[in-house]
């Protein structure tokens, strides 16, 4: 009797200890709100789970999964070809949901602006230096604009909310293209750096007369004024959940691996600046049990964080995009 006593403790504990499992990931903080949100619940749903999340920026997370030192990465930026060739470990994107950059700034008495795309161009370029430059007043008759220095506020670090924010860059404007181009990182004209967007959201809170990017919801959550921007109808767009499903709607066919720009997309009430965001996941994972916890993972935030997202202001993926991203999740080893 003592014998099996001991004979099934052990086996109990075999058995809890197989369950036990501590994922490890590092990348963007674009949607870092809905990660720490869903990893969790997810954590909470299925003890002896811990996912370990750190917001470092898609550029950081980018060189940690394919250096292999955790266990996904996330970005919101496609890794390029040779990005991807050059990984030692082969990587799969899985798009988790749908975000916003906003124009976010700092200056007294006003809370609503509208930015067309060649102005937010030239004011990163240094062209446009003061808040009342005639350019800026075209876009918003009526609003008494202040005789102030624009102070742009940029990331510092690899970013993938820099790289939606110089990829629209590119599309409005030749000379931005010609120049600081795209990328996680950039060549600044102009500006102060803050790390991650947690970083850019309170420089522009402390500084006046300050304009920089962030993610939609840390504009929010930090209570700092975002304008509208000018989309490619001709019409200014102030981000929102549907406006960045309108963007998503304008990719007719999603590419097999997923990677896609949605910035400038038609439709006359997409919000421009609005991009996928993205995990980055080993095709075949180095440890089978956590491979298997990861897969499980990916597969609940499709069937049911995907509810949640709304709530943090992001977008859900297109029904289409979520049943073909299940069955990409499904098919990892």
């Amino acid at each position: 009797m003592k014998k099996t006593l001991i004979a099934v403790g052990l086996l109990v504990l075999a058995l809890g200890t197989a369950q036990a499992q501590k994922l490890t990931g590092a990348g963007a903080t674009f949607p870092y709100p809905i990660y720490s949100k869903w990893f969790s619940e997810y954590s909470a749903a299925h003890p002896g789970v811990e996912v370990n999340y750190q917001s470092i920026g898609s550029g950081g997370g980018i060189t940690q999964v394919t250096k292999g030192l955790v266990d996904f990465g996330a970005s919101d930026m496609p890794m390029t070809d040779q990005a991807l060739s050059a990984s030692p470990i082969k990587l799969i994107h899985i798009p988790t949901v749908l975000g916003a950059d906003v124009p976010a700034f700092n200056v007294s008495g006003i809370s609503d602006l509208k930015f067309s795309g060649d102005v937010l161009a030239d004011i990163f370029l240094g062209k446009i230096v003061n808040w009342n430059d005639p350019r800026i007043a075209k876009d918003n008759p009526g609003i008494h604009l202040p005789d102030l220095k624009i102070i742009v506020v940029h990331r510092s670090d690899g970013s993938g909310t820099t790289f939606i924010w110089a990829d629209y860059l590119c599309k409005v404007s030749k000379e931005w293209a010609d120049g600081p181009g795209k990328g996680t990182s950039v060549s600044w004209p102009v500006g102060v750096g803050g790390k991650g967007n947690e970083g850019v959201a309170g420089l522009v809170r402390q500084l006046p007369g300050t304009l920089g990017y962030v993610e939609l919801i840390y504009a929010l959550q930090n209570h700092i004024s975002f304008g509208s921007v000018k989309n490619a109808a001709g019409n200014y767009i102030t981000a929102s959940i549907d406006g960045v499903t309108e963007a998503a709607a304008s990719v007719k066919q999603m590419p097999a691996d997923y990677r896609v720009s949605i910035t400038n997309a038609p439709g006359a009430n997409a919000y421009p600046i609005s991009s996928f965001t993205y995990m980055l996941i080993p095709a075949k994972s180095a440890d089978p049990a956590k491979g298997k916890v990861l897969k499980d993972l990916l597969s609940w935030i499709v069937k049911s964080g995907e509810g949640e997202v709304s709530s943090l202001s992001y977008a859900p993926l297109p029904p289409s995009v979520a049943e073909k991203v299940l069955k990409t999740v499904y098919s990892l080893q």
